[in-house]
């Protein structure tokens, strides 16, 4: 009988071809909309029921530091913590607290959120290095008004401020300057905040949020994660016969990510709502037409779009890739120097990943790289479907899937799953 893979017990993972044929996946609910719903249910003071929360050390460490009552926070790797919470603490009026994180957070900088707070009145010090983490921050009432941000680093810093945004005195009318990169995380924040009673104006490069107090829902249900199912797409993409349902996924959805539904449709995916959910089958006579597309508005899915065209032997180029230097690590650096142990030779020109069909030498034993970075370990993963060395791959720190999708090598190796039948 199998049993259940101790994936924070091991350093690296051996890979094994999964079998994807009749596979029924329950895939984990978005961190990106529990973190705002936790959010917004905090500054509501509301008894909300959020359901289908996330499970996963991200949202777990979102949970913990709004429940804790101690003065130091330390949310770990968690990003979206990291910039939600400094929103949020620097809103508490009469709460000192210190927020502070892993070796890596304290690398990622904070200034452009820190110094947008610091206008609209906030009390915020820097307790090592200037511009990161760890913050000490003294919660007061805060004015508000008009302030400018730039709009091409990180959308998160434009989602703490909107949250916040009602509970200032004068509201917030945001104006973004330059590229807004992320724009589906925007649209995500402000539909929740609709859905916790507050209506905001979006008009081009400026958002209007009123002075008001939030309403909160007595219910709100959280969607199931399409950066999860981007995983489940790329290997349908790299199996010929596979077929897999993707339970409880629906066709309207909030999040920018359910872009995967018209790009793996590129790529050879064949995806169909049923009542029971996403189905997905491989289409083995799909082009291998170059795959060109501006990834600015979903950074979160150019791991798998790379590692996708590479292993089919398509050629591809993703821009828009700016945002990438600054995640859980350089995931450009990251993706050039792990894809070359495939064989894989990446140009990295500005912004723009791209691959002309260079290879060089694959590594007999390829051990790939992490960098603490989950979607590097899931990403890479179904590699494995197009390897032909005569050693496996290996999968170094596994357990960096626990920060958005902890049940990931379980269910891609299928251990203690239901073995349902797709008719």
């Amino acid at each position: 009988m199998c049993r259940r893979i101790q994936i924070n017990a091991i350093d690296e993972l051996t890979l094994s071809l999964p079998d994807l044929r009749d596979r029924v996946v329950e895939l984990p609910a978005s961190k990106s909309i529990t973190n705002r719903a936790l959010m917004l249910k905090a500054l509501s003071s509301s008894k909300t029921d959020l359901r289908n929360l996330a499970i996963c050390d991200d949202s777990n460490s979102m949970q913990a530091a709004l429940a804790s009552q101690d003065s130091l926070k330390n949310i770990g790797a968690a990003g979206t913590a990291m910039r939600f919470l400094t929103a949020y603490y620097a809103l508490q009026e009469g709460v000192e607290v210190t927020l502070t994180g892993s070796e890596r957070m304290k690398n990622r900088p904070i200034a452009l959120l820190v110094n947008a707070l610091r206008e609209i009145g906030a009390d915020i010090n820097y307790l090592e290095k200037e511009s990161y983490p760890p913050l000490q921050i003294r919660g007061k009432a805060l004015e508000g008004g008009e302030i400018h941000i730039d709009g091409s680093i990180s959308s998160q810093y434009l989602s703490a401020l909107l949250m916040i945004a009602p509970l200032c005195r004068k509201g917030l009318v945001l104006h973004i300057d330059g590229k807004i990169n992320s724009r589906p995380y925007i649209a995500m924040t402000l539909s929740l905040m609709k859905a916790f009673g507050v209506d905001t104006q979006w008009d081009g490069a400026c958002i209007r949020v009123p002075a008001k107090a939030y309403s909160a829902p007595d219910t709100y249900h959280i969607e199931y994660d399409w950066s999860a199912a981007s995983y489940w797409f790329e290997m349908v993409a790299l199996s010929p016969h596979a077929k897999v349902l993707l339970k409880g996924m629906q066709a309207h959805s909030i999040q920018g990510d359910a872009r995967v539904l018209d790009w793996f449709s590129q790529l050879g995916v064949k995806a169909e709502f049923l009542p029971e959910g996403l189905l997905l089958r491989s289409n083995p006579e799909a082009s291998l037409k170059p795959f060109v597309e501006d990834f600015s508005q979903q950074p979160d899915l150019a791991q798998t779009f790379v590692v996708t065209c590479a292993l089919q032997g398509r050629h591809f180029a993703l821009s828009g890739l700016e945002s990438l230097r600054i995640k859980e690590t350089d995931r450009m650096a990251a993706l050039v120097n792990e894809m070359r142990k495939l064989g894989y030779v990446l140009q990295v020109e500005g912004n723009t990943l791209r691959w002309d069909g260079e290879r060089s030498e694959p590594q007999e034993e390829p051990r790939i790289e992490t960098y603490e970075d989950h979607r590097m370990a899931m990403a890479f993963a179904p590699a494995v479907l197009k390897w032909k060395g005569e050693k496996q791959i290996i999968i170094l720190n596994p357990k960096v899937v626990s920060k958005s999708y902890p049940a990931f090598f379980d269910q891609f190796f299928n251990i203690e799953s239901s073995k349902q039948v797709i008719d």
